[in-house]
């Protein structure tokens, strides 16, 4: 029985395996492998019923990992960080998708109950899909990038509060009572005020203590996690193993070990989160049903790969947002989330919706995941032919403009302010440079000091041009994005100038500044290279370092 069982669950894990390493050799998500690897075990029957017990287990730690994961990632005072723009877009992109979504489902013919879990599970996009996406595209320190990390933040407590609001629905029938589901908010909202202040006052100096040992930190972490969500979801408190793993992250997000725990746990979630998937795609009703299901399927697909983005324009368009901008943050939001599978999992289990509800979704997801992760990864390939159709979303005054626009000759154009950046600014005549900055709070700083600031993106070509950049004397960029470093390059090189712009980009690899040397940079700034050198140069300089201290003294004033 045990090496049935062993056995049995190697050669799913291998079967998942092989199909991850075709699915990276297309540049897809591994999530598509682990379904797909579910439904070829499923309809063979070859898991017998123990063997499914035990992945149902599996896939259950997974699940409460996978939130604990989400929460040990932010805590309240994380919002303070996102922007205003992406807590706008984010709860504008939920509102509208979850309307639009559930009146979608009911004339497509599903019961009320099963089109609002329908709609909540198209309303979430997926953070590690994205994530994966923006950093292997090098687009994280983007203006898009971060304000579509914004977004999917705002998603993510969004959905707790949908665990919430499910949790607190009753199993019967598709009459909503408003009774249980205030009383599962309230317990909510007590057990989070508990955990928080657990988590401020004494969970640190535990946790401080306990990180003496790197095992026992490890130990005690998931142990944390697995034990909190099983009190949740106990019949004492009645919620969902889903909020008890959230709500424990949440509270071991305050301790300062909080990376070390994440670093830790990240390789256990993923292993469990892998059977969650492959449990997920054995349980799908395929066979002779399936043909009844792909008008929903291909309805949601659509609506998600088409409508998403356009909610996303829209909203961002109203902001004032360029097109280029809304038009990458839409492409980010074209599939739906790991959440949504959670959510339709939970509502299997209480009995709110069916298997083929659950099957419906999660075709939607191989789907939406499948042609997004093109749609991004060429997303520069599609603006370039949709560029001239977008303008109707673009308003005519936006906010990525120049805040103090000279037009200028023969000047200096700096691309990020920040950091290395700051640090050029004191050596830049302020009447004689534009700066191209994507944080809003910067960019009028900047402006009250006398800079010529624009709000934007640089690799959007609108922006070059309010900078004048093709008639500078010289341009420094402070980002160290490849591709839009590239970008601008490729684009100097086009213009055939007769007095090209001397160029200095940064690099943080190598074979980046390598890249930028060939494609025709003047000097590529490593700062790893340069930090070295000043080094050498203090040794070179006297080796018993007199000037140490003031070095430090300097360095330290300027960290302020």
């Amino acid at each position: 029985m045990i090496f049935s069982l062993f056995s049995e669950i190697s050669v799913v894990l291998v079967l998942a395996s092989a199909l991850a390493i075709v699915a990276m050799f297309f540049r897809q998500s591994g999530i598509l492998a682990y379904i797909l690897t579910g439904i070829i075990i499923g309809p063979l029957g070859y898991l017998a019923f123990d063997s499914r017990e035990t992945l149902e287990v599996m896939s259950k730690i997974g699940i409460t990992l996978l939130l604990f994961m989400v929460g040990l990632e932010m805590n309240l005072s994380g919002l303070k960080q996102i922007g205003k723009s992406a807590v706008i877009i984010g709860l504008g992109q939920v509102i509208f998708t979850a309307i639009i979504g559930y009146f979608l489902s009911i004339a497509i013919g599903f019961s009320s109950m099963v089109s609002l879990y329908i709609a909540l599970a198209l309303t979430f996009s997926s953070t590690i899909i994205v994530v994966k996406l923006l950093s292997e595209k090098k687009d994280m320190g983007s203006l898009y990038g971060k304000i579509l990390i914004g977004v999917l933040f705002v998603q993510d407590f969004i959905a707790l509060f949908a665990l919430m609001f499910l949790a607190g629905i009753g199993a019967k029938g598709d009459v909503l009572n408003f009774t249980p589901i205030l009383i599962v908010f309230a317990k909510g909202i007590i057990l989070s005020v508990v955990l928080i202040i657990i988590g401020k006052k004494i969970l640190p100096k535990l946790i401080g203590f306990i990180a003496r040992s790197q095992e026992l930190l490890f130990l005690t972490s998931i142990a944390f996690a697995l034990g909190i969500a099983s009190f949740v979801s106990s019949s004492f408190i009645g919620l969902s193993l889903e909020i008890g793993g959230f709500l424990a992250g949440i509270a071991l997000s305050y301790s300062s070990e909080h990376y070390q725990i994440h670093s830790r746990i990240r390789p256990v979630r993923d292993l469990f989160i892998v059977v969650f998937f492959i449990t997920l795609g054995s349980t799908l009703v395929l066979g002779e049903s399936l043909a009844g299901i792909w008008i929903p399927v291909l309805a949601f697909s659509g609506f998600i790969l088409v409508g998403n983005p356009l909610i996303v324009l829209v909203i961002m368009g109203i902001l004032g947002y360029k097109k280029r901008t809304a038009f990458f943050v839409g492409l980010g939001m074209a599939q739906i989330s790991e959440f949504s599978f959670v959510l339709m999992q939970l509502g299997k289990n209480v009995s709110h919706i069916d298997e083929r509800s659950v099957t419906i979704i999660t075709l939607v997801g191989i789907i939406t995941i499948t042609i997004s992760s093109y749609m991004i990864l060429g997303g520069n390939w599609l603006y370039k032919y949709l560029s001239v159709f977008l303008k109707i979303f673009e308003r005519k005054i936006t906010i990525e403009r120049p805040l103090a626009h000279k037009d200028m000759a023969d000047h200096f154009v700096l691309i990020g302010s920040h950091r290395l950046g700051g640090h050029l600014l004191s050596v830049l005549p302020a009447d004689k440079t534009e700066i191209i900055d994507f944080n809003p709070d910067t960019a009028k700083k900047l402006e009250i000091k006398g800079y010529n600031v624009i709000y934007g993106d640089m690799s959007d070509e609108e922006i070059q041009d309010d900078a004048n950049m093709l008639k500078a004397k010289l341009i420094i960029s402070t980002v160290p994005d490849l591709n839009d470093n590239i970008s601008i390059l490729t684009r100097i090189k086009e213009e055939k100038l007769k007095k090209p712009p001397k160029v200095m980009m940064t690099a943080n690899e190598e074979w980046e500044a390598k890249i930028l040397y060939e494609e025709g940079a003047d000097y590529v700034i490593l700062p790893h290279f340069i930090g070295a050198q000043q080094i050498a140069y203090m040794i070179a300089e006297d080796h018993d370092l007199p000037r140490l201290r003031e070095y430090r003294e300097r360095d330290l004033a300027t960290l302020g």
